[in-house]
């Protein structure tokens, strides 16, 4: 937030966007694996939830910084399924969110068929 007196900014300081040797292989390396990690986890859910069930078992890490990899890897695929939403619906991504926000309160309420089946019809 900028000061709006004149007065000039204190502790402000440029970041340095230098970064050792292999840091951005092993970065990537991170992301790539935290992506296929939240696709293998959504890809299980749709299946069943006794898959699902399984896989958070045995896919999700104990160390806390592999679950915030985890989570980070959630988030991407989050912002390229909205991407791919966008393009295919022409809502917008906010349209989006707002859908899922009343199915997730409205399916709060009502009893559904297990893990991940909100919002979808009885068969």
């Amino acid at each position: 937030m900028r000061k709006t007196t004149g007065e000039p900014r204190r502790g402000w300081r440029r970041r340095s966007n230098r970064r050792t040797p292999g840091t951005a292989v092993a970065s990537s390396q991170t992301t790539a694996g935290a992506i296929q990690l939240a696709i293998g986890l959504l890809t299980a859910s749709l299946d069943s939830p006794e898959l699902q069930a399984r896989a958070f078992r045995v896919l999700v890490p104990e160390d806390p910084a592999a679950v915030g990899d985890l989570l980070a890897g959630l988030h991407i695929v989050s912002q390229l399924l909205l991407h791919q939403l966008h393009e295919a619906t022409g809502q917008p991504p906010a349209g989006t969110l707002q859908t899922l926000a009343i199915v997730a309160e409205t399916s709060r309420d009502t009893p559904s068929g297990g893990p991940g089946r909100a919002g979808r019809p009885a068969a």
